[in-house]
């Protein structure tokens, strides 16, 4: 009785044992899973950030979206500055994999395009993706290292809010970029937001697609706070406590 008993105590430890060690490595595969997926979601950021300062330098951006280079029409004749490896060649993803950006109809260019002819939202409006910036996210800064193995691409079309029935022409100095990152074990994430130029020498950003909502909540809790307050009369300065006294 006691060879049993000890037999069926030491397999229950056994099978304890090794439900802890199955937890303990899916907990890791799902730590590793969120890393790779909040990684891949910055470097999108990091795309589309990079894009709107390169298309800060660009005076029209009519020459962004109304025609591709020769041979390429899915490629933005004005590319960004952020540009490694040919375009049409199958590229490597640091990660692991490849991608190939264009411009057959089973590239990610002609699957992003035919995505969008066929849900056909905006009928004549609809965006005709130019592929604007592409490469390794380690290279996006000339003068820095970039802790990263994603690979990202950029792409810009004219914003479906024009009824210009011309997705070629940009008449509202508003364009829509859709960037994605791809990273480790197959991870990939997607960004689109909208850019428009203000009277000053910045781009505007909005949103479109899910940015995450701390992001949303620090907008909403700044925007009591940057409206404009009442304008100040007079202002006197109190030399005898050294206080700044403000007459309404």
């Amino acid at each position: 009785m006691a060879l049993i008993t000890a037999l069926l105590a030491t397999m229950l430890l056994t099978a304890l044992g090794m439900a802890a060690v199955l937890v303990s490595n899916t907990e890791g595969m799902i730590t590793a899973n969120y890393r790779r997926s909040s990684e891949a979601l910055y470097a999108a950021d990091a795309a589309v950030e990079m894009a709107v300062q390169d298309l800060l330098m660009v005076p029209r951006w009519n020459d962004v979206i109304s025609g591709g280079t020769a041979g390429n029409p899915a490629i933005s004749s004005v590319t960004g500055s952020f540009v490694y490896g040919a375009s049409t060649a199958t590229l490597d993803i640091p990660a692991g994999g490849q991608v190939v950006l264009c411009c057959s109809a089973t590239s990610v260019s002609g699957q992003l395009q035919g995505e969008t002819n066929t849900a056909n939202l905006w009928g004549v409006n609809n965006p005709t993706w130019r592929l604007y910036a592409w490469g390794p996210l380690i290279n996006i800064l000339p003068t820095a290292t970039v802790d990263s193995d994603a690979f990202v691409a950029v792409w810009v079309a004219d914003d479906p809010s024009e009824t210009d029935g011309d997705p070629m022409a940009d008449g509202n100095g508003v364009l829509t970029l859709h960037a994605e990152a791809y990273g480790a074990g197959g991870t990939r994430k997607i960004i689109e937001v909208t850019v428009a130029r203000t009277s000053t020498t910045e781009i505007e950003r909005g949103q479109i697609a899910q940015r995450g909502q701390e992001e949303l909540n620090q907008r909403a809790r700044k925007a009591a706070v940057q409206q404009t307050g009442k304008a100040l009369t007079e202002m006197r300065m109190n030399t005898g406590t050294g206080g700044l006294g403000v007459v309404p």
